[in-house]
Formats: structure tokens, sequence, C-alpha cells
């Protein structure tokens, strides 16, 4: 619909007043029905009214208020990321606004759209494949800064980590110790740029090899039990396997997969992964990892957002950071 739809449209077309879509547009729900909230969301949605108009009442209004989606808030790499944003943003008097999106676009959209409406400066968003396309569409002028997973021929400012590289340098590494097939789980690699990147990094190393491997899917609903059904050609200790796991949150369910075949680790069965410093490091046998600097990562996406807030341009607008590879006792052979 055009940009001129007003707030009078909106009552119109979901059947109620004009105090009830302002009650909606400022977030006071509390004697609102489900019925008319969720009609007044369908009807905003279809118009676009919501983002585009609230943007623009805002467009000149500073709160120093910075909105920050991430897709899994409860991961070690997510509470690294927001640490670094919150400590960098406390020291220049910004706070943040927190939302996790479950890696769903439309889950961004309403965080989006309701950060907005807190008045945000700016945002710092994992963003999903695709995000950028919602973003343009919607219209809100207000600077964003990606982390994690941009598109890196965005014109948006980013920081990411070399995963690409990361990965592939450490399959490297895994076939110069012996293994000779491969495993790689995964989340659905197309959901983020980042997963893709790590699959590329795994697939393009093992095609120059020349070695054997396997991708498989895995997500919040694996159990154990059916991630165990999945590996069980690769645990009868024949041929020695490494099994590399994209996702520090499948890391711990594979982990639970391979204690019974402990005594495998690391010469017929290896196992790398990502980030589970917490705990990586406490178990038997220690688990090799590839490590993130995400408290790094959240600085310096809170440095590019604000430098673009306050108009300095002082700050590059893209990073990219070094991961680096803690190896530890999970992919030591000494049979190599």
């Amino acid at each position: 619909m055009s940009e001129k739809i007003t707030i009078n449209d909106i009552a119109k077309l979901a059947g109620v007043s004009k105090t009830t879509v302002s009650f909606y547009l400022n977030g006071k729900f509390e004697k609102m029905s489900e019925e008319t909230r969720a009609k007044l969301e369908d009807v905003i949605a279809r118009t676009n009214y919501y983002p585009n108009t609230m943007a623009r009442s805002l467009n000149y209004k500073q709160t120093y208020l910075i909105g920050v989606i991430i897709g899994d808030i409860t991961n070690s790499f997510a509470n690294q990321i927001v640490k670094g944003i919150d400590e960098y943003a406390r020291t220049h008097g910004y706070q943040m606004i927190v939302g996790s999106s479950g890696y769903q676009l439309e889950n961004e959209r309403k965080c989006l759209t309701g950060m907005a409406a807190m008045g945000a400066d700016g945002f710092i968003v994992q963003p999903t494949v695709h995000f950028e396309t919602m973003w343009k569409e919607i219209g809100i002028r207000k600077p964003i800064a990606y982390f994690d997973s941009p598109n890196q021929a965005s014109n948006e400012l980013w920081v990411k980590t070399n995963n690409y590289e990361a990965v592939y340098d450490a399959t490297e590494k895994l076939v110069h110790q012996g293994y000779e097939r491969f495993v790689m789980i995964t989340a659905d690699p197309y959901v983020l740029e980042t997963r893709m990147e790590r699959n590329r990094g795994f697939t393009d190393c093992l095609d120059i090899e020349k070695k054997p491997y396997e991708v498989i899917l895995a997500d919040s609903e694996t159990s154990p039990e059916t991630l165990e059904g999945k590996l069980l050609p690769y645990l009868n200790g024949e041929q020695p396997t490494a099994i590399f796991v994209c996702n520090n949150w499948l890391l711990d369910k594979t982990y639970l997969v391979l204690r019974n075949y402990r005594k495998l680790i690391p010469e017929k069965l290896g196992l790398i992964g990502f980030d589970s410093l917490e705990w990586s490091e406490l178990v038997s046998p220690r688990i090799t990892t590839i490590v993130q600097p995400a408290y790094e990562e959240g600085q310096a996406a809170a440095r590019i957002l604000i430098d673009r807030i306050e108009n300095r341009n002082e700050a590059a607008p893209n990073w990219i950071l070094p991961c680096r590879i803690n190896e530890l006792d999970s992919t030591l052979r000494t049979h190599q």
C-alpha cells in the first residue's frame, strides 16, 4: 500500500478505534484482547505502516538506546557478544535492548519494529540470510551493524570472524593427523551465512584432499539417541574418523553420544567443535575447539555502530577478526 497510509486507515482496516491503534503502537497491550492485538499485527504487517511511519517520527530523536537482535541468546557465543556490546556501549553513554529471534525472519521483524518504537538510535543484528532484504523493505532510517553472519557484499556496517579459513585450516590439520573419514554435524546451513561459510570450508578442504565426508543436519529438537543413530556407521573404529560439530549448542549432544565410545578417542574418533570453553576443557578427553573472539566482536560491532550514530566516521565500517584453534586431547592422534 501507499506510504501515505494513516492511523485512520489502520483503524478502519482493523475495525478498531484510533485510540486502540495508538495503544498498540506504543506497546500498551494490558486492556487489549488477543484477537484485537492479532488483527492489528496482521493489518500493520500487510500495510507496512508501522515500521515506516515510526522510523520517520523517530528519525531525529536520540535516545542513547541500541537494539541488539541475536539468533539464540542462550549460548556462550551470544553471552560474550552481548557482554562486549554492553561494556563498550555503557562506556560511551548508551544502553542496549536485547531480543532473541530464534533465527526466524518474522521474529527479527518484530524485534526491529518493537525496538524502533522504543526509539533505538541504531541496531546490532545477527542476521538470517533474508534479513537485509526485509530491512530495506521496511525502511527504518537508522544505522545498523551486522555481526557474525553478514553478507560481505552488503553496504552496511558489519563485523565477523574468518569462519571459512578457520574451518578449512582445522579440517586440513585433521587430515594431517591421519583421519580418513570426516563427518560434519551442523544446523541448517542455509539459515545463516556463517553456517554456509563453515560448511564450505569443510567440504572445500576435503574435496581438495580427496577424502570422503558426510554432512549430518541436526537442530534443537534432535535427541542424542537420534544423533547416535546417524553416527553409528562411523563408530565402529574401523577407520580413523573426525567429527566436526559446527554449532556450540550441538557439541554437548555430540559429546553425550561419544561418551560411550571414549576409548576410541582420539585414535579412531576425533572430535572438534566451536566455542564451548565453559566445559570442553574440563571433560576427559578435553575437546579441541575453534574459538571465536566473541567479546571482541561485540565490542567492534558497538564501536562501528556508535561511530556511525554520532557521525564521527573514525572507525572502519567492516571488520574480520581471526579465530584460533584450541587443540586438545580429542584430536591429538599419536599414530599418524
